[in-house]
């Protein structure tokens, strides 16, 4: 009697072993990417473009977004005729937006440009922080999602991972804007398979506070060509 319970509570602290070894962060992070199609197929895309409806006011308006992996990405969306464009590079970044009181074309600040440098990678810094010489840390879960904080640089995001299909569900973080910080909360959601088999959301909901924005995607272009050219900053 007493060998078979000294069986069971082998066989129960081997199973509580295995399945806290199967939540660290590095694990779900593996999953998420499994999940959106492997490293694999990752590692073909060279280039993602979106094209986009945002909402905001009660006015849709087109929008759409270019990366080339790695060098460049481009972000443009037009409201109420007024252009905003953010471009991120390897080497910098610059803004267009009107509703700041200019037209022109102005380089981002090394605070604006931290936070959304990761948007060169596919998967952002949740799947480039050890190359970025970042850190991932499990905060635990909330509800159904595994929470990890990356920390690269001065930028921190938490990622809410759905613990059932391992899809990224949310992602806040702090930013800043015209001189102050915000907590900027993105849902993501409707994910829908590309040509390749890499997955992406369709319907991106990102909250500003005051301001909130719904994304709704038309379509995913991976692989097309695109114009390194477009990345750089114009001429006031």
């Amino acid at each position: 009697m007493k060998i078979m319970k000294f069986c069971l509570l082998l066989i129960a602290a081997v199973s509580l072993s295995f399945a806290a070894k199967a939540q660290t962060a590095e694990d779900i992070i593996g999953k998420y990417a499994d999940a959106i199609g492997g490293k694999d197929k990752l590692n073909q895309i060279k280039s993602v473009y979106t094209d986009a409806t945002v909402s905001v006011m009660g006015g849709d308006n087109p929008a759409s977004t270019t990366l080339l992996v790695g060098k460049g990405y481009l972000s443009q969306a037009e409201i109420n005729g007024s252009k905003i464009i953010q471009c991120y590079t390897d080497k910098g970044g610059w803004t267009i937006n009107p509703f700041t009181g200019s037209t022109d074309p102005a380089p981002m600040s090394d605070d604006q440009y931290q936070p959304g440098k990761d948007e060169l990678w596919i998967g952002g810094s949740l799947l480039n922080y050890a190359a970025m010489g970042g850190k991932a840390e499990l905060l635990g879960k909330d509800g159904n999602n595994y929470k990890i904080k990356i920390t690269v640089d001065k930028s921190e995001k938490t990622y809410f991972i759905d613990a059932t299909t391992y899809l990224l569900n949310k992602l806040t973080q702090t930013v800043s804007m015209q001189g102050q910080t915000a907590d900027v909360s993105t849902t993501l959601s409707n994910y829908q398979k590309t040509d390749i088999g890499y997955l992406a959301p369709y319907k991106i909901d990102v909250d500003l506070g005051q301001i909130q924005l719904a994304y709704t995607v038309k379509a995913v272009t991976i692989n097309k060509d695109v114009d390194p050219k477009i990345f750089e900053m114009p001429a006031k």
